[in-house]
């Protein structure tokens, strides 16, 4: 009695002729005894696909919207998508991400006629609220904050005309 078989499997195959697992590719044969004593021939035509794996790291600020998924992450860690490869089997891709974070900083500054502000050297003479933006030590945007209020100096002037001496009345 002769029979065959042919089956594809990823990564690996237990065939529950024998109970033996293969993982590669091959034709195995497996001979018992049949009800009527004879040999009984059972050919397997096996054909193995691979799984893939890769991974990736990167770094982000604030958050970071992986590309394999289309899901957003906002704290670093270890993350994984498990989709089909071209062979029909799992691909296995593992993202190492860092987040790093932005920063904010702000003053509240309250001066007469104007204000030179040192974190950019620009003079401002009307109140308000200002912002400035650069890389802060992780490499992600630090925003700082300037809330200005500008008074304005009080300025009169006086016209007299007097002989020989005059006393201002302060």
């Amino acid at each position: 009695n002769k029979s065959s078989i042919s089956n594809t499997a990823c990564d690996s195959y237990t065939w529950p002729q024998n109970n033996v697992t293969y993982t590669s590719n091959g034709t195995y044969i497996d001979t018992t005894t049949n009800s009527a004593g004879c040999d009984s021939i059972v050919t397997l035509a096996l054909t193995i696909k691979n799984s893939s794996n890769s991974s990736i790291s990167d770094t982000a600020c604030d958050s970071y919207t992986w590309a394999q998924n289309n899901v957003t992450y906002t704290t670093s860690g270890t993350y994984i998508d498990t989709t089909t490869n071209a062979a029909g089997c799992d691909s296995i891709v593992t993202l190492a991400l860092t987040i790093t974070n932005s920063s904010n900083s702000s003053s509240n500054n309250t001066v007469c006629d104007s204000y030179t502000w040192t974190q950019n050297n620009v003079t401002y003479t009307l109140s308000g609220v200002y912002t400035d933006t650069v890389t802060n030590a992780v490499g992600c945007d630090s925003i700082i904050t300037l809330n200005l209020t500008v008074n304005s100096s009080n300025k009169s002037s006086i016209s007299n005309t007097a002989c020989d001496s005059y006393t201002w009345p302060q």
